[in-house]
């Protein structure tokens, strides 16, 4: 049999006020007694949010993620300075104030169109070498790696920026040693980071190397400090035979250049040999002395022959068959003696 639940009940369940009769709370009866702004009621929960922890962690992680910021760029700015940094450059920043130390036509070799090809095709592999304009310059300590309008020297990677220049790309580069940027004789140490790099790739020719080597020497010499040829060879690693032929083919390169065809092609013998043909054409010709002129006079003293003979101031007298002995020799050079000494006190007197 099915069960229903009565309606009052239901009633009593929805509406649990309406079965009773309204019983005054004598809580509520009393007159409610306003609480003071600012002041929580007794036994209501203190809903104040705990913020101190909470705010001293999150400043204090932001202060060591500043400070971890900071040394970042502090040490990116390091390394940017000592080449241990590599940094984005546009063609246009740099500037080439020694010029190159390779053939003046390099750029219609084929080295160099290969180049170009392999760049456009794989990027550049090997930073340039270069140094600020600015000696003192320093990275931007917000933006280390922004050098955009920083103007930079070459120092080696002449033909990477030629081919970045012909391609219109940004270049690699790394800044060289500050050692070497602060040096005495800076231009030298320019030079020599420019040979050395040369070196190790082994594509100078006998000529673009002595010319190198001399121009490094020439500029090391004009210092204060006497340098010897030993002692220079040393400082470059170098033997020192190749010092001296290096400083003739430097001095001398211009007139090798217009004299000789394929220099560039020359073995150091040619060169030698180049150079010893150029040292006969210009050393001058002397010429000959003129033979000094001559003057004879001749006598017949009976059936004897007599010559006086005058040359180059030497006077001699000559006379065959003629037996004499000391005295008549004697008075005989007195009368010579005489004669000289007139004519010679009476050309003074003239």
């Amino acid at each position: 049999m099915k069960r229903s639940i009565p309606r009052s009940l239901i009633s009593k369940t929805t509406n649990p006020d309406t079965s009773k009769e309204h019983t005054p709370n004598p809580d509520t009866s009393k007159e409610h007694t306003p609480v003071p702004e600012g002041r929580a009621e007794t036994g209501d929960a203190v809903s104040t949010p705990f913020k101190g922890a909470g705010s001293a962690w999150k400043s204090g992680a932001l202060a060591q993620s500043q400070a971890a910021v900071e040394r970042s760029r502090a040490e990116l700015c390091s390394d940017i300075l000592n080449g241990r940094h590599e940094i984005s450059l546009s063609p246009d920043q740099i500037s080439d104030p020694m010029g190159t130390d390779r053939r003046q036509d390099w750029m219609s070799q084929e080295a160099f169109r290969s180049l170009v090809n392999s760049i456009a095709s794989n990027g550049q592999d090997t930073p340039i070498l270069v140094w600020p304009e600015d000696p003192d310059w320093q990275p931007d300590p917000l933006e280390p790696s922004n050098v955009t309008g920083v103007p930079f020297v070459m120092l080696t990677g002449r033909r990477r920026l030629a081919a970045a220049s012909e391609l219109g790309l940004p270049l690699r580069a790394i800044l060289a040693s500050p050692d070497a940027r602060n040096a005495e004789n800076s231009k030298f140490e320019m030079l020599f980071l420019r040979f050395r790099e040369n070196e190790e790739r082994e594509n100078l020719s006998p000529f673009e190397r002595l010319v190198s080597i001399g121009e490094m020497y020439e500029t090391l010499a004009s210092g204060a400090d006497k340098l010897t040829a030993v002692a220079f060879a040393k400082k470059i690693g170098v033997h020192e035979s190749l010092v001296s032929r290096a400083r003739s083919v430097f001095a001398a390169q211009d007139q090798i250049l217009n004299a000789f065809k394929n220099v560039y092609d020359m073995s150091f013998r040619d060169l030698q040999g180049a150079l010893a043909s150029l040292e006969r054409v210009n050393t001058p010709k002397h010429k000959p002395k003129a033979k000094p002129k001559k003057l004879t006079v001749k006598r017949k003293v009976g059936n004897r022959n007599l010559s006086a003979t005058s040359v180059d101031g030497n006077l001699s007298i000559k006379v065959a068959g003629v037996p004499i002995d000391q005295e008549r020799l004697e008075k005989l050079g007195d009368l010579v003696a005489d004669y000289l000494s007139a004519e010679g006190s009476g050309k003074e007197t003239d």
